[in-house]
């Protein structure tokens, strides 16, 4: 879908242009049209000039993925105020560096919540429940997608800052501007094809990129979107039913449990007509299963990373081909693989993923050094290309390959290897509900975590039946459950730490 929008409130401004009374976004409490939403988002902008919040201040909110969460997105945008979202489930330890990082003009939380945020920043803090209380009385007061308050906001500024996990304990927030959200946005909704009659379910927090473009990209569909991350383990299959839902966002963590549950569960499954991927790949016996208790679900590989957003989608209606591709680059980017020497690569041949196009972020919030080595100077043209730090190939016709990290690609007695073609072999073993492959270093061997029934020997004899010899790990450790991060990949650090506790 070609948009003339170049702002983020310019895609809800369409939306309710066309479709005013169409459900927009859902809750556990409610749901809002678009209409409702943009009155909402005009009243929370209103309050925030209210407060003295000018263009380029930093809002930080660490709220539950809500209705009013999306309002204050999008108010916070017509104010060109920048968002910082940040996960109700974040430690002490992280928010402080963040907060300190950040400098933000007003902090916004809730509940037990307000301690912590008032303890780590000499910033104001606001309850959000006493902010909604007052912007809620003004919200409607003739004021919608015909409003003339909203402040002059330019494409190039800069609209949320979406902090990442690193490999240091140092914040690091991705500079997320209005253009480059539009068209990845754009893109996305290209190959997706989000429609009218589609409701997305989206577990996942409005804090990491993949929850916030399901809002963007729902608007641009004319879609609802169902804020589910409060919802509890064992009624998602309910509500997925209730809703109506026909797009679910997946990582494998969650995919395996629907699955459960829908294996369990006696009820006609959801209408889902899309499962869509990322946070690391799916095991072909995952996806079997979701084609299996969803008739007719297409389960989309894709990849990306928030520098970025998304750098590559497999077309819905080839979701059965290719199935070791995670898809064709987006309209308008440009993908390269190239080798140690900075020149491509052969089709085929493995290298460093580098990015172009216009969905490429300006770098990281206040990290000068990092963003001069990862958002570099194309040396043919001089424009900037996104050094990912991921490795894989792309085929003759163009589609990607993903081999893993920088730091997931290694040498073991002289051959080489990527985490993920170990663990995707773990997976394979029947039993075995999860695995994590770490490679060698600080005077360990490869180890591989698994969560499942099997014992340590029975894995290490599958994988030794299905891989080289050098490539079956020396270490095995059995658990219940793989350690997971926030946003349900495997938690690496912890991993690691189980090794040292023994094995089972």
């Amino acid at each position: 879908m070609a948009l003339e929008a170049q702002l983020i409130h310019d895609l809800l401004y369409d939306a309710v242009s066309t479709a005013p009374d169409v459900p927009a976004i859902r809750d556990a409490t409610g749901v809002w049209s678009y209409r409702e939403l943009s009155e909402a988002s005009h009243a929370f902008a209103r309050w925030l000039r209210a407060r003295g919040l000018r263009p380029g201040d930093r809002l930080v909110v660490r709220l539950p993925s809500r209705r009013e969460l999306v309002a204050m997105f999008y108010g916070a945008s017509r104010c060109g105020v920048v968002f910082v979202p940040l996960n109700p489930a974040m430690k002490t330890f992280h928010l402080s560096s963040v907060l300190a990082n950040a400098e933000p003009a007003l902090v916004v939380g809730e509940g037990e919540g307000l301690g912590s945020l008032r303890a780590a920043t000499e910033a104001p803090v606001r309850d959000a429940r006493e902010i909604w209380a007052e912007v809620a009385g003004t919200a409607g007061q003739g004021r919608g997608a015909d409003a003339d308050d909203d402040v002059d906001v330019r494409p190039d500024d800069l609209a949320v800052l979406i902090y990442t996990s690193g490999s240091t304990s140092a914040p690091k927030a991705v500079m997320c501007a209005h253009a480059q959200v539009v068209f990845a946005t754009a893109a996305m909704q290209a190959e997706l094809g989000y429609r009218p009659d589609d409701v997305v379910f989206c577990r996942f927090p409005i804090s990491w990129d993949y929850g916030l473009y399901k809002v963007l990209m729902s608007a641009v569909g004319r879609c609802e979107l169902v804020l589910a991350g409060e919802e509890g383990d064992l009624t998602l299959l309910r509500r997925m039913r209730e809703v109506g839902a026909t797009i679910v966002p997946i990582v494998p963590s969650f995919a395996a449990m629907v699955v459960t549950m829908a294996g369990r569960d006696g009820a006609a499954p959801p209408p889902v007509r899309m499962f869509t991927n990322t946070g690391a790949a799916l095991p072909a016996a995952t996806i079997d299963a979701l084609r299996d208790r969803f008739p007719g679900a297409r389960v989309v590989r894709q990849f990306g990373l928030t520098e970025c957003k998304r750098i590559s989608i497999m077309p819905p209606e080839q979701d059965r081909e290719r199935p070791g591709s995670v898809g064709r680059p987006l309209r308008g980017t440009t993908v390269e693989i190239l080798g140690p020497d900075g020149a491509p690569v052969p089709a085929g041949e493995v290298g460093e993923i580098v990015v172009s196009g216009p969905h490429v972020m300006p770098g990281y919030w206040r990290l000068p050094e990092l963003t001069a080595r990862t958002f570099r100077p194309d040396p043919r043209t001089g424009t900037p290309r996104l050094h990912t730090g991921d490795y894989g190939s792309v085929d003759e016709d163009g589609y990607l390959y993903f081999e893993g990290r920088r730091d997931d690609v290694f040498k073991r007695k002289g051959i080489r290897m990527s985490t993920l073609e170990i663990e995707a072999a773990a997976m394979d073993l029947p039993g075995v509900r999860g695995a994590a492959a770490l490679p060698p270093g600080e005077g360990r061997d490869l180890a591989i975590v698994v969560a499942g029934d099997l014992a340590p020997r029975e894995v290490l004899r599958g994988l030794a039946e299905r891989l080289e010899p050098a490539k079956v790990p020396g270490i095995c450790k059995v658990v219940d459950e793989l350690p997971l991060t926030q946003h349900g990949k495997n938690a690496r650090d912890a991993l690691a730490g189980l090794l040292t506790a023994g094995t089972r």
